[in-house]
């Protein structure tokens, strides 16, 4: 299984939460991302996306086809975004598009770090993948990139 964990973009300040969009320079965060994703997902990677204006339109950058999961909203927990996902059972690819700091502490937990944060900058990627090697299960770090880095 891949997992893809996807922060959204810089967004701007205020209220309510939920309604914040993208800036500008979100703007060209989550297309800079996309662009660098598109040829990279495998085919038919299924895109879960929070409820928030914010994550909607960094997905948007890279597809208008996405699956919008208020269980992966700014309340989730990595539990949360792990049930959605299907970690680890599910075979196939899955990117999630959600919140700091729920992305970094799925990854901290996945990683062996349960009690800690792993802090995902805005627009950043953390692409997971789980494996079996001789009857071991094993979580593997594949790639993380913060679109400054693009």
């Amino acid at each position: 299984m891949e997992l893809i964990l996807w922060r959204h973009a810089e967004a701007e300040d205020g209220t309510p939460d939920y309604e914040r969009e993208l800036t500008a320079k979100g703007h060209k965060q989550a297309a800079k991302m996309a662009a660098f994703l598109r040829p990279r997902l495998p085919a038919h990677t299924h895109i879960l996306v929070s409820p928030a204006r914010r994550t909607q339109q960094t997905a948007q950058a890279l597809t208008g086809n996405f699956d919008t999961l208020p269980k992966i909203g700014t309340a989730a927990s990595p539990q949360d975004i792990l049930a959605v996902a299907g970690w680890p059972e599910r075979g196939d690819s899955v990117l999630v598009v959600g919140h700091q700091p729920t992305l970094g502490q799925t990854a901290a937990l996945l990683l062996g770090a349960p009690a800690a944060c792993f802090s995902v900058k805005k627009g950043a990627v953390w692409w997971l993948s789980r494996r079996e090697r001789e009857g071991d299960y094993q979580t593997n770090l594949r790639l993380v990139v913060a679109p400054d880095f693009l």
